[in-house]
């Protein structure tokens, strides 16, 4: 797949993006829910040996393909790193997957309800080598805790000024301005963030497009605009510490949104599974999520 065969497939295709990104400070509890237990690695590298062995057999599992799976989010070491002995992103663009990135540092301490991105003065040359490695298309997080509107218009103006930085190294950006599920004003902060996001996409120069990654609303069909925007290439949407069921049964009543779940995709698979459990238990949950994306409640 060339970048042009990947936007259309984004763009346009039936299924979801995988998220496979957990990076340090998540992946102790990542490998927990995959039933290895914290002090069975002795270092970091050992740790992300055991992470990256678990991505490994996720993205080699015969269920794992483009039929359904139309892209996954890579953590930097994951995109460094060798699959079957090719790179990881080329072994996804060889089943039909395409690569994204994740490219920020982590957050920034609360602040007017909310938590920025860390600055990341190395960005460019990141962008620079996941490009060369034939990433398509890279994803950023903030988090968004209260209604405050002065919070969510600085986190939603950082991210669309680091998807511009994206955008000019000719890769696609998935800004995440996540509401956090369990804010005690999660519907107005909803309104908030669809209202600031509106005002930044009608600012965009030039005619490139970028992708949302968002909470799933409280209401059902409020992010019908940015679906229907001329700048999105894609709204997806994160499971936000919904079990599976919950966040499929949330992601069906929003037409137009696909999932780009982690913990919900994942969470049933254990270390210690045979590759044919493993391979099912896989396939179950990929089943359900692309029926969640592709097949919208009345």
């Amino acid at each position: 797949m060339q970048f042009q065969d990947m936007k259309a497939k984004i763009e346009g295709g039936n299924g979801f993006i995988a998220a496979l990104d957990q990076s340090g400070g998540s992946t102790p509890k990542a490998l927990k829910g995959y039933g290895i237990e914290e002090g069975a690695w002795a270092n970091d590298e050992e740790m992300f040996g055991l992470i990256h062995g678990m991505r490994s057999r996720v993205i080699t599992s015969p269920a794992f393909t483009g039929e359904k799976v139309l892209g996954a989010i890579l953590f930097e070491r994951t995109m460094d790193g060798e699959v079957a002995g090719k790179s990881v992103p080329q072994a996804l663009i060889e089943r039909g997957v395409v690569p994204f990135i994740k490219i920020d540092k982590g957050l920034e301490d609360e602040q007017n309800g909310v938590q920025l991105m860390k600055p990341n003065p190395d960005l460019n040359v990141l962008l620079q080598r996941a490009k060369a490695l034939g990433v398509f298309g890279t994803k950023e997080r903030s988090v968004i805790n209260l209604a405050n509107r002065e919070g969510i218009a600085a986190v939603v103006k950082q991210q669309f000024e680091v998807g511009s930085q994206v955008l000019a190294a000719g890769l696609v950006p998935i800004i995440e301005p996540e509401v956090n599920i369990k804010s005690p004003e999660r519907a107005e902060a909803d309104q908030i963030l669809l209202e600031e996001i509106l005002k930044n996409l009608d600012a965009l120069p030039g005619d490139d497009k970028v992708m949302l990654k968002l909470s799933l609303p409280t209401k059902p069909g409020l992010f019908d605009p940015l679906v229907d925007h001329p700048r999105v290439l894609r709204v997806v949407a994160l499971s936000g510490g919904f079990s599976r069921t919950e966040a499929c049964a949330e992601l069906a009543k929003n037409r137009g949104i696909i999932a780009s779940f982690s913990r919900a995709l994942l969470n049933d698979l254990r270390h210690q599974m045979s590759d044919d459990e493993f391979n099912a238990s896989l396939g179950q949950a990929i089943d359900e999520i692309h029926g969640a994306s592709t097949k919208k409640a009345a």
